[in-house]
């Protein structure tokens, strides 16, 4: 029973929403206090079964937890009766009845998530001429006779060779346990798909009887935190359909590194990880091709981009040499393989091609990202960031391009953020202070009133306000910055409490309220800090590259990935997240990995265009370049300590640096901040 002094540490995935409970706490009153959505119609006693949770075990090294099924209490009377009733899978507790008895790593499931993340990576258009791996023939194949004893299959490989002009062409050996009664049934005419990649000599990977008008290849980037799927036309190029889900592979840590850690410190837990990502492209293409009411066995090429983690994950690769210099990818250039290799339930036939990757944490979706912005075709000088838990930074122009990454952390996606939380129906996304009186007024995702609507408080109900997603957390941020909450140092002015209520103390330092009418929502001093060493690791980053080039004015800059894809920019440029540019050529490019991944999928020359380009372009390891320190303190300032923002400035009125007044600690004496130039 709760109440005897113990506590455990529960982390909750994938809200990354995490705290401390009494031992005894019901899982589904700890979900709830935390502003986690748990579905629950039945009331807590265990009939509904919405609340499903599942608790993911092994060593978490972040986190400092050890979490165990055990840590959860005995099965009750109602949920053994549950069980029994409804066959409640083995790895799966009820949270309205399983108790907190030790520390927990918490999943979720997808499946029981109403009120799920937002997959926020849609499919751009792309501009490219149809020549993929795949190619349709159709031939009619002589039929066998007594006077030319040559086989079935020698008969249609001829046919398709000359129908297809290729004398080379080879037959897959697994088609021909049915390729007899295929061509019968067919009546000797048949279609064929024919795979020719690189220098590989063409082979047939698939047959049907007749005429067939329509293969489709599947084009996947899989993030950190979402995986987004499309499947293309393979002779029109046209994207048919697209879909994204969460990347389960959150429950075993937010971060790359922490997934790293994981793996090393329960190395049987690797084909967890493996199983889990490659089982959850396969219920994308289950949606996808049901979309289009197509078949499985339609799909005949993929292509695969991630980060070097998740491409090595997906491969099956073990990535913890990843974890430490000197990074060493177990494989930089591009994967030919067969999709029935990675697990994917595709035509048995089908390819899978992986784009290379960069450096050891810049990986295939950089490239692809690379190949949809094509710096490389350029005379203007690009900068493309594909902003995640590490930032990808690719620099240059078609003279000269360089590449680094940053390992910025989570706290763009709503984690280490005290009140954040991943892009979900309910979390504020959008967010203006007023500068005289600062009060706020927000947008939440799912409704599209804003808070001061007088239609809000009608509807607000529907998703409630359960906290800042990415984009919400850097427009808080900024704002408070603009309206001179927070100074240029990032600390919070303590001697605006006498001008507004929101400006409150808590601890030792003060924290500005957002709201606090279902869960109290607050951007504190540790988050301000948190998005200070976030922004300032990718600045670093962009300024070590500007060195190696001699300092170059930019004069585009691109910004990647769904949290990219959804900030302001001229937000993201006010905190110093961004160097310096003309805001009108501060852009974001959508999903480019995803869009790259495409181009790869569609066209055989725009896979030897990045294989080369990715031999070129110049790799930069951020942790081992002196100036970085330099680089990463002068970045902690908004925008920065050295560099003026002479364009910014022109176009957003920034305030006066200030150094924040004394403010009383909790004991009632006067704490002098530091003060900076």
């Amino acid at each position: 029973m709760a109440g005897n002094g113990k506590r455990a540490r529960v982390v909750f995935q994938p809200s990354g929403r995490r705290g401390e409970f009494p031992i005894g706490t019901p899982l589904l009153d700890a979900a709830r206090s935390l502003g986690v959505y748990v579905e629950s119609v039945c009331g807590g006693r265990g009939i509904c079964g919405r609340c499903q949770v599942s608790v993911s075990e092994g060593r978490f090294a972040k986190e400092k937890i050890d979490s165990a099924a055990d840590h959860l209490g005995p099965a009750t009377e109602a949920e053994l009766r549950y069980a029994t009733l409804r066959d409640l899978a083995r790895d799966r507790r009820l949270s309205c009845q399983a108790t907190i008895e030790g520390d927990l790593v918490v999943d979720v499931p997808v499946d029981a998530q109403t009120n799920r993340q937002v997959v926020r990576k849609r499919a751009e258009n792309v501009d490219v001429t149809p020549d993929s791996a795949i190619t349709l023939v159709t031939a009619r194949v002589a039929e066998p006779d007594m006077e030319t004893p040559l086989g079935d299959a020698d008969r249609l490989r001829r046919a398709l060779a000359a129908a297809a002009d290729l004398p080379r062409l080879a037959l897959d050996p697994p088609l021909l346990a049915g390729m007899q009664k295929l061509l019968r049934e067919a009546n000797w005419q048949v279609t064929a798909a024919i795979w020719q990649d690189d220098d590989a000599p063409p082979r047939v990977v698939a047959l049907w009887p007749g005429e067939k008008q329509h293969v489709y290849g599947l084009a996947v980037d899989i993030g950190s935190t979402t995986i987004a799927a499309h499947l293309c036309d393979l002779q029109s190029g046209r994207t048919v359909t697209s879909a994204g889900t969460s990347n389960p592979q959150i429950r075993f840590g937010e971060d790359l590194m922490s997934r790293v850690s994981y793996i090393q410190m329960n190395p049987e837990k690797l084909p967890d990880l493996v199983r889990t990502v490659r089982e959850a492209v396969n219920a994308l293409i289950a949606k996808l091709v049901a979309d289009i009411g197509a078949q499985r066995s339609d799909v005949l090429d993929a292509v695969i981009v991630g980060n070097p983690i998740m491409h090595h994950l997906f491969l099956g690769i073990d990535p913890t040499e990843l974890g430490g210099a000197p990074f060493a990818l177990a494989v930089s250039e591009a994967v030919h393989t067969t999709a029935t290799d990675l697990g994917l339930e595709l035509n048995p036939g089908a390819r899978a091609y992986l784009l290379p990757c960069i450096a050891g944490h810049v990986g295939a979706d950089a490239a692809a990202a690379t190949l949809s912005v094509r710096p490389f075709d350029s005379d203007a000088m690009t900068l493309l960031v594909d902003i995640g838990t590490n930032a990808e930074i690719v620099l240059g122009d078609r003279h000269r391009l360089l590449a680094a990454s940053s390992p910025t952390g989570p706290a763009f996606e709503g984690a280490e953020i005290s009140c954040g939380q991943r892009a979900a129906p309910g979390a504020i996304e959008r967010i203006r202070i007023d500068p005289e009186t600062l009060e706020p007024r927000y947008k939440v995702i799912g409704l599209d009133q804003w808070s001061d609507d007088p239609e809000f408080a009608e509807v607000r109900d529907q998703v409630g306000v359960t906290g800042l997603c990415g984009s919400g957390i850097i427009e808080a941020v900024a704002e408070l910055y603009l309206a001179g909450v927070v100074t240029s140092d990032g600390l919070i002015d303590g001697a605006l409490a006498e001008k507004s209520p929101r400006i409150v103390q808590k601890g030792r330092t003060f924290a500005y309220v957002i709201a606090d009418d279902d869960v109290e929502l607050t951007i504190r001093q540790t988050d301000i800090r948190a998005i200070q060493l976030a922004k300032a690791a990718l600045y670093a980053g962009v300024k070590l590259l500007l060195d190696k080039l001699g300092e170059p004015e930019i004069q585009r800059i691109r910004l990647a990935g769904a949290f990219g894809s959804y900030i302001d920019t001229k937000y993201a440029m006010v905190l110093g997240l961004i160097p310096d540019c003309d805001l009108s050529e501060v852009t974001s490019v959508g999903n480019a990995a995803g869009t790259g991944a495409r181009l790869a999928l569609l066209s055989r020359v725009q896979r030897r265009r990045i294989e080369q380009v990715v031999r070129d372009i110049e790799k930069i390891e951020t942790a081992l370049e002196p100036r970085f320190q330099e680089h990463f303190v002068n970045a902690m300032a908004f925008p920065n300590k050295r560099d003026p923002f002479p364009k910014l400035r022109a176009a957003v009125a920034l305030p006066e640096q200030k150094t924040a007044e004394p403010q009383a600690g909790p004991d009632g004496d006067r704490r002098r901040r530091r003060r900076r130039g």
